[in-house]
């Protein structure tokens, strides 16, 4: 059994069963990575992957066992040599983060610029994406850091610490009827033609649960997965626009009226998020603090010797999230 086939089992599973596109991933050939394939399956005397003719089909029930095993092995490969670099060079590597467009664009500027100065020879790379495509580039080990707020499910397999807490506004042009408003209701605010986020980004979910406890229905015209388009077609007159109320700039947006809507929404809580077994480098624990000012590295090490998350969200009960 070697290394080299352990990656291309867990690579072939992660192009969807594409020996063509895993093979063209790492630079190799298509029979070799079939023949390794086999000489796997005869040696330990299972098959890893059904077949129909010279095509894979699916991962057989003891392929999954044996994939998942050769995941965590990888991932100990790459803990190796993490701390082998962070004796050698400390201050070197590269930090890839997997985010959506709300969290690049508004809460993380600041965070990455400290970080370049102070750590210039790290090769950062950030990947936006929706929130199942952010998971995914996180457990295949493509992103070194997943921040999200929706469909934490996705996350299961990752240790999730929490960042901060944030809310919605309700934003609209100074000729709208509502520009004057304030404390308005789900009522009012259903009376309108929204501009809001596409389901599953960005805390959209609490937008469609606060209707639904309402039992009024929104009258949802246009969605995007970024507040700048959204607020373009607020601006447009298409609709009442409803965005993180961080993405509201008062210099920026000041053609914009922007209305709490804390009070219409439940909060959200935004999180960051890394593989179990993950060795960080100095760096890595530096940017979390950075981006979350109570995550220091004895809070963050002590949240990564436990089981779960369940377990991870008990430690942070008794501590106030910063709000945005």
């Amino acid at each position: 059994m070697k290394l080299q086939q352990l990656r291309y089992i867990v690579e072939v599973l992660n192009n969807n069963l594409n020996v063509s596109a895993t093979a063209e991933n790492l630079f190799t050939s298509q029979p070799g990575i079939s023949k390794q394939v086999r000489m796997l399956e005869d040696e330990l005397g299972i098959q890893i992957f059904g077949r129909s003719g010279k095509h894979l089909t699916h991962v057989t029930p003891a392929g999954n066992e044996v994939i998942n095993i050769a995941t965590q092995i990888l991932s100990k490969v790459e803990a190796i040599k993490a701390v082998a670099r962070e004796h050698t060079q400390p201050d070197e590597g590269k930090l890839r983060i997997a985010t959506t467009h709300t969290q690049a664009r508004y809460a993380l500027p600041e965070v990455i610029q400290g970080f370049i100065k102070k750590f210039p020879k790290v090769s950062l790379h950030m990947y936006q994406g929706t929130p199942s495509q952010i998971s995914d580039a996180a457990a295949k080990g493509e992103a070194d850091f997943a921040i999200a707020t929706e469909s934490l499910h996705l996350y299961n397999d990752l240790i999730m610490l929490p960042c901060y807490h944030w809310n919605r506004s309700v934003i609209v042009r100074s000729d709208h009827p509502l520009a004057g408003a304030k404390n308005i209701t789900i009522e009012e605010l259903a009376k309108y033609s929204l501009v809001t986020y596409v389901f599953g980004f960005t805390g959209r979910s609490e937008l469609d649960t606060a209707f639904s406890a309402a039992d009024v229905e929104p009258k949802i015209v246009f969605t995007a997965t970024d507040a700048d388009v959204i607020k373009t077609y607020v601006r447009l007159g298409v609709g009442v626009g409803v965005v993180a109320s961080m993405a509201v700039d008062a210099e920026t947006d000041k053609d914009l009226v922007k209305i709490d809507a804390s009070h219409l929404f439940k909060r959200s809580t935004t999180k960051i998020g890394f593989r179990r077994g993950t060795f960080l480098r100095s760096y890595m624990f530096d940017f979390i603090e950075r981006f979350a000012p109570h995550l220091n590295r004895d809070l963050v090490t002590k949240a990564m010797l436990l089981k779960n998350n369940a377990e991870i969200e008990t430690l942070f009960e008794d501590i106030d999230l910063p709000v945005k």
